[in-house]
């Protein structure tokens, strides 16, 4: 018996595009282009009907390119990448809902999709009636939407409105009507976009329970999400698009470190410019903050629970800076401070430091949600301030399982202390 369910070879999908009217400078060049116009109308129109493999016309976006993978019965495959990666293109193709412009696809077994918010609902129907509607789009009989509907509506949380018509629904309500009917096909393909987003935090709980019974079940899913902590919670195995190529597929964690480590845009400040608020003797100073994960490659997005590096470049115009203390504090986007530590609080102390180096502090676990937060530094010798800056370096934390227990804590100043190291070095 053949154990794939899903064979993709060289899929791609090219839409036509609108392009602005060329401008011309001269005349001559305006004259020119009305005596070009009929050939290259004609041309248009020729292409209008198909696109050529291949074609690199201007008028002509790829959303997918060359895309090959296969995905065997009972894998829980995730789908991540960027905005505009391509992953919603592909999950359209699977789902039969448009057709690829190259190659060609093999699905062994019944599909159900949830791409978009209330697919196939019709809002002047009540969720009833819609229950019956998208079990039919979806290939269910009557009889099996009947013997299954009880269990659909306790699923879905809107059993007091089933009965009210779809239009005066949240799209909440919409989305978790629309899951709970494509979850209960007992498909042997599940596709799920990104649509549970839209779900509050209970209902998405319940239905990462629910593809994981799927899963358990033999069954395929393919599962497209900007939620790290959820695919890495799920998923075996993960294929990493990037206009509109695959550009990595493997073990859930390697891919996503991978993912992580690509969508970073690392650009180090120079903290010695003019323009940088900052208090202090100045007779030493922090010339730069940068963050690493610990295979110490340069970032400013990291996932929760990863471990990283604040890296705080100094120089001191002293021929040996005496009894250093460095202090580091992070912040959320609104300023708050979350934590903060100094190397002496965790007794560690410098009694010498060179004349120029960096000092390292290490976080093998970062405990902080999802969001943007700010770095401020500072440094003393012997009780004297030399350098404070607030809001010194910016960087981005996305979702990730802290204790690989779907849960994440909140950062609390005294007990992840002594996770913090702090080790100088000279350059």
């Amino acid at each position: 018996m053949n154990d794939l369910a899903i064979k993709v070879n060289g899929i791609g999908k090219a839409y036509r595009i609108g392009l602005e009217d060329e401008k011309y400078d001269t005349i001559g060049a305006l004259i020119g282009s009305w005596i070009k116009s009929p050939l290259s109308n004609f041309r248009r129109l020729r292409q209008l009907s198909k696109i050529q493999p291949g074609s690199n016309d201007k008028d002509i976006f790829w959303a997918l390119k060359e895309t090959s993978f296969e995905v065997k019965r009972g894998e829980v495959i995730g789908i991540i990448g960027r905005n505009g990666a391509g992953k919603s293109t592909l999950l359209k193709i699977l789902s039969r809902v448009t057709d690829p412009t190259t190659g060609e696809i093999d699905m062994y077994g019944r599909v159900a999709s949830l791409l978009e918010v209330g697919t196939g609902f019709n809002p002047e129907l009540t969720g009833r009636e819609n229950v019956f509607l998208n079990g039919t789009i979806l290939g269910m009989t009557k009889k099996e939407v009947e013997n299954k509907f009880d269990e659909i509506i306790e699923f879905s949380g809107v059993k007091k409105f089933i009965d009210t018509p779809i239009k005066r629904y949240s799209s909440g309500m919409k989305v978790r009507l629309a899951f709970a009917v494509a979850a209960h096909l007992d498909p042997e393909i599940l596709i799920i976009d990104e649509v549970l987003a839209v779900g509050d935090a209970e209902f998405q709980k319940k239905c990462l329970g629910k593809m994981q019974d799927v899963a358990r079940q033999g069954r395929t899913v393919l599962f497209v999400s900007h939620d790290m902590a959820a695919v890495e919670n799920i998923c075996e195995r993960v294929i990493l698009l990037q206009s509109g190529k695959i550009i990595d597929q493997g073990e859930t964690q390697a891919v996503i470190s991978n993912y992580l480590l690509s969508t970073n845009n690392f650009n180090e400040k120079n903290l010695l410019s003019e323009d940088v608020r900052r208090k202090g003797k100045g007779e030493v100073r922090i010339s730069s903050i940068t963050i690493k994960n610990l295979k110490n490659d340069e970032i400013d997005l990291i996932a929760s629970g990863m471990g990283m590096k604040i890296v705080v470049k100094y120089q001191s115009n002293y021929s040996n800076s005496l009894d250093g203390l460095m202090g580091l504090g992070i912040h959320d986007h609104l300023g708050g401070a979350l934590f903060k530590c100094r190397n002496d609080v965790i007794g560690l102390k410098w009694e010498v430091l060179p004349k120029s180096g960096s000092i390292e502090c290490v976080i093998p676990k970062l405990p902080l949600v999802p969001g943007k937060y700010s770095i401020s530094a500072g440094i003393t010798m012997q009780g004297v301030v030399e350098d404070v800056i607030l809001d010194a370096y910016h960087f981005q934390v996305v979702s990730g399982d802290y204790y690989k227990s779907g849960k994440i804590p909140r950062a609390h100043e005294g007990k992840f202390l002594a996770d913090y190291s702090f080790v100088p070095s000279e350059e």
